[in-house]
């Protein structure tokens, strides 16, 4: 694997391409779910973009968000592998990344994040602590779970 975390500006127009078709792909096309993907965050201060390839090709992704953007803490978003990819340690390999470079950027801070319910296990396994109750967003159960340092 190889890892880049990039700011908006310094995606080439491929990066950003692949960035959002595999977001697309994941959670409008494969969760069946419209929703504004588009969200007005990719861009701004403060945000920056884990993109993940294996052999040239964009298999994974996370947006890493200051303090302020999403919650008063440091947020994570957008995480998602490419569905071939998958059942192979792969997400293991983007959170533990994504967790490092947080630390890298902000560091000691806690990580807030809106997680799907299913998922709640795989982040307890990163220490995250659910931080609300259960909530749907795009008709999709979330939960707010939280990172503590």
């Amino acid at each position: 694997m190889h890892w880049l975390c990039l700011k908006f500006s310094e995606l080439s127009t491929t990066q950003l391409y692949q960035l959002l078709k595999l977001r697309v792909d994941v959670f409008v096309v494969e969760q069946n779910c419209p929703y504004p993907e588009l969200d007005d965050k990719d861009h701004q201060d403060g945000v920056y973009h884990l993109l993940g390839y294996q052999d040239e090709q964009l298999v994974a992704c996370a947006r890493l968000l200051a303090p302020g953007i999403s919650y008063p803490q440091v947020s994570l978003g957008r995480i998602a592998n490419a569905q071939k990819y998958r059942k192979h340690g792969l997400g293991k390999k983007l959170l533990n990344t994504a967790l490092a470079q947080c630390e890298r950027l902000w560091p000691q801070q806690d990580i807030q994040i809106g997680a799907q319910l299913y998922l709640i296990s795989f982040y307890e396994n990163f220490n995250f602590k659910r931080h609300s109750q259960d909530y749907l967003e795009d008709d999709i159960p979330h939960l707010d779970m939280l990172l503590t340092k």
